[in-house]
C-alpha cells in the first residue's frame, strides 16, 4: 500500500451565470423546466441504498400553479425509520475508516456534477417546486451547494492538519472520529443549499445520516440524493426518509446510538428537540452533538448619514427576493425622519416596476410563497395591518390564491415599533418600518437590540465612521451575520460563516470549519519515544 499526504483542489466560489435574456444558458434552463414541468415524477425514499416504495402516496404541487400536479412521492412510517437507522449503523464502521480521501472524492465530484451536467435539472427542480426565479434558483440550489461541497473538503483537511506541539522525547498528535453512532438531519424548503449541506456536511467527517428533508422541498432533493449516488456514495451514508416529523423524531431520539442533530428549521420546532433529547439523555452512549439554525426577524437601521437610494435598494432586495422567505430576510427596518421621504420614494418607484409570477417568465422578480398555510399567515398579518390604528400599508397588500400561492411585496409603515409585524417572524414579503427621530439615533439601536429574540442577521447603514462603530458595538448580540452599508442577505459560502445566537441557533456557522468540528470527536494521542524505568523523580534526589 502506498501513502501520500494528500492536498485537495484549492476551492473557489462557483462564478453566478447571468443567465441574461437570449442567452443559451437561459434558453437551456427553461426548456429543462419546461420539460420537467410536462412529466409525472415519482420519489420514493431511499434507504441503504435503495429506492423504499410505500402503499401511501402523496401529490406534489408547486407553488405557482397549486392546481397542477407535478407527481407524487412515497410517505414513510416508524418502520422505515427504523430501517435507516440499521442501515446508517450497518454502514458506519466501514464508512468511519474509510481514508478520507476517498470521501472527499465522493463529495468533489458531486459538486462537478451539479456545476455541470445536473446544473440545469437542480436549479429547475427549485424554481418549479418551491418557487425560485432563475438567479434565486442560481444562487441557491447550484452555486451555495457547489461551495459548501468543495469548501468543506478544504476545511476538513485544515481541520485535520491542526495538531498539538510535542515536546522532547514524545509526539503528540490529534485524531478526529466520527461520532459513535448516527446523525440527523432535518432541513428547510427555503434554500436546496442547506437541504444539502446538513447531511454531506456529516457524512463529509465520517459520518452516517438520516436525512428528513422537507415536505415542500422534496422535488430537489431527490435531485441531491441522484447526485450524491452518481457520485459514488455507499449505500447507507444517507438515508432519505419522508415519514411524519413527529414520529421521525420520536424513534431517532429515543435510540441510544443517536449522536447528534443538525436542524434548520422553526424555533419551536427545534426547542421541541432539544427537550426531548434532555429527557432521554441518560439513554445515548454518548452526549449528542445539537447544532440549529431557527430563523430571525432580520433588521435594517439607517443612520441620518445614510444614502436614500442604498437603503431603499437593500430593502427592496433584501426584504423582498424570495418572496422573504430566507432566514436572513429584512423584515424590519428602522428610518430616520430625515430621509424617510426621499427612501420612501425611492422604494415605491422601485416596487412599482417589479413583476410578480411564475418563475418560467425569467423577468418575473417575485414568486409564489411555498403553500397555503405561508398565503394565509402572510394575509393575515396585511389584513390586521390594514384595520390598525397603529400601521398602515403603504405598498403592496394584493393577495391572489386563484392559481399560485401568490402574496405582492408589502410594506407596512407603523408608529409603534412593537407592533406584531416588527416583532414576530413572518416569513413572506412583508417589510415593516419605524420612522424614528433624527435624535433619537441611539435610542433607537437598544431599540432594535432588544425589540426581537432572535439574532441572526442585520444591517446599519451610514456614512459617518463613528456611526458605524457605534452601531457595531452596540448590536454585537443582535446579528451573528452583521452587513455595513449592504443588505442582511446573501451570506457566501468561505466567505460569511452563517448564523445566528438567540433564538437564531447555536451560531456554529455553516459554511465553516468551525460547523465541521462539531461532527467529529477528538482523540488525543502522546508517544513516548524514551519511556522511563525508575519510579523516582529528580526531587527525591
Amino acid at each position: 500500500m502506498s501513502f501520500a499526504i494528500s492536498r485537495v483542489p484549492a476551492p473557489k466560489n462557483e462564478p453566478v451565470r447571468s443567465y441574461a435574456p437570449g442567452s443559451a444558458e437561459i434558453k437551456s434552463l427553461i426548456s429543462t423546466y419546461k420539460k420537467m414541468w410536462k412529466e409525472k415524477v415519482e420519489i420514493p425514499m431511499i434507504i441503504d441504498g435503495k429506492e423504499v416504495k410505500t402503499d401511501e402516496k402523496a401529490s406534489l404541487h408547486s407553488p405557482q400553479d397549486h392546481k397542477h400536479t407535478l407527481g407524487f412521492y412515497y410517505k414513510g412510517n416508524k418502520k422505515h425509520v427504523d430501517d435507516a437507522i440499521k442501515s446508517c449503523l450497518k454502514a458506519r464502521k466501514e464508512w468511519a475508516e474509510l481514508p478520507w480521501e476517498q470521501r472527499a472524492s465522493i463529495f468533489l465530484k458531486a459538486a462537478d456534477l451539479l456545476a455541470g451536467p445536473y446544473r440545469d435539472k437542480i436549479n429547475a427542480a427549485t424554481m418549479i417546486g418551491q418557487s425560485k426565479n432563475v438567479f434565486q434558483a442560481e444562487i441557491d440550489s447550484a452555486c451555495e451547494a457547489i461551495d459548501f461541497l468543495r469548501f468543506n473538503v478544504q476545511f476538513m483537511t485544515e481541520l485535520y492538519s491542526e495538531q498539538p506541539v510535542s515536546d522532547a522525547g514524545i509526539w503528540n498528535r490529534a485524531e478526529y472520529r466520527p461520532l459513535e453512532g448516527f446523525t440527523y438531519a432535518i432541513t428547510p424548503f427555503n434554500f436546496t443549499a442547506i437541504a444539502l449541506n446538513l447531511p454531506t456536511s456529516m457524512a463529509l467527517m465520517g459520518n452516517v445520516v438520516v436525512w428528513k428533508p422537507s415536505a415542500t422541498q422534496i422535488y430537489s432533493a431527490k435531485v441531491i440524493m441522484d447526485v450524491l449516488m452518481e457520485a459514488g456514495l455507499p449505500a447507507g451514508v444517507i438515508n432519505m426518509v419522508f415519514s411524519g416529523g413527529a414520529e421521525t423524531s420520536q424513534q431517532i431520539l429515543s435510540h441510544p446510538d443517536f449522536a447528534g442533530i443538525h436542524f434548520t428549521g422553526s424555533t419551536e420546532v427545534f426547542q421541541s428537540l432539544w427537550r426531548q433529547i434532555g429527557e432521554n439523555i441518560h439513554l445515548y452512549k454518548t452526549y449528542p452533538r445539537i447544532v440549529g439554525e431557527t430563523g430571525g426577524k432580520d433588521f435594517v437601521v439607517a443612520h441620518p448619514s445614510a444614502i436614500p437610494s442604498q437603503v431603499a435598494t437593500a430593502l427592496v432586495r433584501g426584504a423582498f427576493e424570495y418572496q422573504g422567505q430566507k432566514c436572513s430576510a429584512a423584515s424590519r427596518a428602522y428610518i430616520p425622519k430625515s430621509l424617510w421621504k426621499e427612501v420612501k420614494k425611492i422604494m415605491g418607484a422601485q416596487l412599482a416596476e417589479i413583476k410578480m409570477g411564475s418563475p418560467e417568465d425569467p423577468s418575473n422578480f417575485v414568486n409564489a410563497v411555498i403553500d397555503k398555510n405561508s398565503f394565509d399567515k402572510c394575509k393575515g398579518y396585511i389584513d390586521r395591518a390594514n384595520k390598525s390604528k397603529e400601521a398602515k400599508v403603504i405598498f403592496g397588500g394584493g393577495c391572489d390564491a386563484k392559481k399560485g400561492w401568490f402574496v405582492e411585496p408589502t410594506v407596512i409603515e407603523t408608529s409603534n415599533p412593537h407592533y406584531e409585524s416588527m416583532e414576530e417572524e413572518i416569513f413572506g414579503p412583508i417589510l415593516t418600518l419605524y420612522v424614528y427621530e433624527d435624535k433619537d439615533w441611539k435610542k433607537t439601536l437598544q431599540l432594535v437590540d432588544e425589540t426581537s429574540p432572535y439574532a441572526l442577521t442585520g444591517a446599519i447603514f451610514a456614512q459617518d465612521r463613528y456611526a458605524i462603530n457605534e452601531a457595531t458595538k452596540a448590536l454585537e448580540n443582535a446579528a451573528g451575520n452583521f452587513y455595513i452599508n449592504d443588505k442582511p442577505t446573501g451570506a457566501v459560502v468561505g466567505q460569511q460563516p452563517f448564523g445566528g445566537a438567540r433564538a437564531s441557533g447555536t451560531n456554529d456557522k455553516a459554511g465553516s470549519k468551525m460547523n465541521l468540528l462539531r461532527w467529529v470527536s477528538a482523540r488525543s494521542i502522546k508517544e513516548n519515544f524514551l519511556s522511563p524505568t525508575d519510579y523516582k523523580y529528580p526531587f527525591l534526589g
